[in-house]
């Protein structure tokens, strides 16, 4: 039986790290997205707002196995 993926890329947005970035985009995809596998982050950014940061955001790349 062949191992068939697809690979989607989420935002994930967080006030408190990166970590959490992460975790919000994971947990609130598989929420309608069954059979994740892996994910890798491919990109990390933030936003500054009055010289401090104000929200951690990761670009992941998520792969589910397709039925």
């Amino acid at each position: 039986m062949d191992k068939i993926y697809k690979k989607i890329e989420l935002v994930g947005i967080s006030p408190e790290s990166y970590e959490e970035a992460i975790k919000n985009a994971i947990e609130k995809a598989s929420k309608s997205l069954h059979g994740m596998a892996w994910f890798e982050v491919s990109e990390l950014h933030g936003r500054v707002v009055e010289g401090k940061v104000a929200e951690f955001q990761a670009i992941l790349k998520v792969a589910f196995k397709l039925d």
